[in-house]
């Protein structure tokens, strides 16, 4: 049985006279009553009864069939529906992985414009470093990821989509607290709050070479994975440290955020995500993001 045949019988059904359901289909009627034979040869049961050569009654199986040609014509647009909606990226999942300073400009504004234009897509958002992000694309955990390049990977693609500076975050009650602008020079002594090396060596090595441009290196106190974990310890009184420019959006309690003098380096934060990566879903995001 091909789904042509159910549109056959339910035209006849509908007129209950094969000349009109011949006109109403764009066929000649001889072909509908033969493929409506065929298809009564294939069920076992007569559909209709022929009144006359051309005008036909229902028999009950008849009925019973036009009730269930209704839904499974309804199942089969459903699907072809879901189908080209999935193909146009409109259905399905979005995995998004983030560096935690994404949350605080880039990101939320990201999001909503997806959501608004693919409001059928989940989103599913996991806070990662550069290091696991590359490790979870590579793994297919995630979808598309936010992160501070560089990173070497050839199965990779990378876009930058952000460039900052770095601002001073201190404890509110630290000297330096006073100033509106504070030289990168008087940090030389300061203990630093900063994150392994290994788990962002992007933006590491950023802060690190703003320091040596004033001739010394930080001297680090105390390490913290999660960058709003390193700002709770800055507001602690545990130390200070260089972060990019949109975290100044994290308000919290005991911190002030200070420019520095001196330009620093420039903070990237970029979309990568899997080169050979034909999903629709993730191709609609990243169409999103560049008419940003």
């Amino acid at each position: 049985m091909e789904l042509r045949h159910l549109r056959y019988f339910i035209a006849v059904a509908e007129e209950l006279h094969f000349s009109r359901a011949a006109e109403r289909l764009h066929i000649a009627q001889p072909p509908l009553s033969q493929q409506i034979r065929h298809l009564e040869q294939e069920l076992g049961v007569e559909l209709f009864q022929r009144k006359t050569k051309r005008q036909v009654q229902l028999t009950e199986a008849g009925r019973v069939f036009l009730a269930e040609s209704y839904l499974a014509l309804a199942q089969i647009e459903n699907a072809i529906r879901a189908a080209q909606r999935a193909a146009r990226g409109e259905t399905g999942q979005l995995v998004v992985g983030f560096v935690s300073s994404a949350t605080y400009h880039v990101l939320p504004w990201l999001l909503r414009n997806f959501r608004e234009r693919f409001p059928q897509v989940e989103i599913v958002l996991h806070e990662l470093n550069t290091q696991k992000q590359v490790q979870a694309l590579n793994e297919q955990r995630i979808s598309v990821g936010f992160v501070h390049p560089p990173i070497d990977d050839d199965g990779l693609v990378l876009e930058c989509i952000q460039q900052e500076s770095l601002l001073l975050a201190l404890p509110e009650t630290h000297p330096l607290a006073t100033r509106l602008q504070i030289s990168i020079q008087d940090l030389a002594d300061e203990p630093f709050v900063l994150f392994p090396r290994h788990l962002g060596p992007g933006l590491y090595d950023r802060i690190v070479s703003c320091c040596q441009q004033a001739d010394f290196s930080p001297k680090v106190a105390q390490e913290a994975n999660q960058m709003q974990t390193i700002i709770s310890l800055i507001s602690a009184g545990i130390g200070v440290t260089l972060v990019p420019a949109s975290l100044q959006n994290l308000m919290r309690t005991g911190i002030v955020y200070r420019t520095l003098q001196e330009p620093t380096p420039k903070v990237e934060t970029a979309v990568v995500w899997r080169r050979e990566d034909t999903s629709p879903v993730v191709h609609g995001f990243l169409n999103v993001i560049r008419q940003r």
